[in-house]
């Protein structure tokens, strides 16, 4: 039985991507820095199209093999994420980095483990990602069938407290939780050498954050400002285009700020959730922002409810 679900699993996946192809989504890594290569997900939903792929991941190749900033949202999305690799360097993934907990983020994390790639997280990522995988998984499975034999599959030995120093081939990674964000847990790599910072769900552009009722838009705020004092030359954000910290501030840092004076007062006024709501359903300093129409009063919603419940 478990031969036949194996074998099942690995014809929808060819499936899949044999889909991808045809309708001419293609994941394809692009250099930053010396090694440092991104592969930058498109602005949309995750589709069967994209395999879940919405999302930016990281790649860096060492002397001792590749590594993976992130591993894509299941099995579907880590095959894609290989066969992108391979195109890249003929080393081997030797390992993977969780910066999150939502499912584009580490639900491939078994598809690589099971090659003998070392996984490796804080330990208040992974607690996250326990709390939520069947959950995400099931999530997965409702955007296409691909992702019904993917399995959840943690970092063995996850780094406790807020800092995992590590380095792999002669490459020193730096993973260091700055506060809750998008998720409880979320965390950014830093690569002090080669000066390039991987942000996670920390920072989203030419897109609009999420804020989910378990975000933590306050924290959010605080944490982005601590990783301001990361003397970046490249920014890899969540979501968007390869950027600096002009454009990040913009698009991420200005709205969070904006988002925590304007609701946190009109909590403490007691103005109500739908009359703040409604004096500041135009912000027009960031209708350039995709999603911006369908997420922005959402999020003005919750982060007011933040706010008047002391959070």
């Amino acid at each position: 039985m478990k031969s036949l679900k194996k074998l099942v699993g690995f014809l929808m996946v060819l499936w899949g991507l044999s889909s991808q192809s045809a309708l001419g989504f293609e994941v394809k890594f692009e250099p930053v820095a010396d090694q440092v290569y991104a592969y930058v997900g498109p602005l949309t939903n995750r589709t069967e199209e994209n395999l879940g792929l919405n999302n930016n991941i990281g790649l860096v190749v060492t002397s001792e093999g590749a590594v993976l900033i992130d591993s894509g949202a299941g099995n579907p999305s880590a095959k894609a994420l290989e066969q992108a690799a391979k195109r890249i360097t003929d080393q081997q993934i030797v390992a993977v980095i969780n910066t999150g907990s939502q499912d584009h983020r580490w639900l491939g994390n078994d598809y690589f483990a099971a090659k003998g790639a070392k996984v490796y997280a804080l330990a208040k990522t992974v607690a996250t990602q326990k709390s939520m995988a069947l959950g995400h998984i099931e999530k997965m499975t409702k955007v296409s069938t691909l992702f019904a034999t993917t399995q959840p599959a943690y970092a063995a030995n996850p780094f406790e407290g807020e800092t995992g120093k590590f380095s792999v081939g002669g490459v020193d990674f730096e993973l260091l939780f700055l506060g809750d964000a998008h998720f409880p847990g979320d965390a950014v790599l830093w690569l002090p050498n080669q000066k390039v910072l991987f942000s996670g769900d920390l920072i989203y552009v030419d897109r609009m954050l999420g804020v989910h009722p378990f975000s933590k838009v306050n924290s959010w705020q605080q944490a982005f400002h601590k990783a301001e004092s990361f003397p970046a030359k490249v920014i890899v954000p969540g979501h968007g285009q390869v950027c600096d910290w002009k454009k990040a501030r913009r698009d991420t840092g200005d709205y969070l700020d904006k988002l925590v004076e304007v609701m946190s007062a009109a909590a403490d006024e007691m103005l109500g959730v739908d009359q703040a709501v409604a004096d500041n359903a135009d912000w027009p300093e960031f209708k350039h922002l995709e999603h911006y129409d369908s997420w922005h009063k959402t999020i003005l919603n919750r982060t007011y409810l933040q706010f008047e419940q002391g959070m």
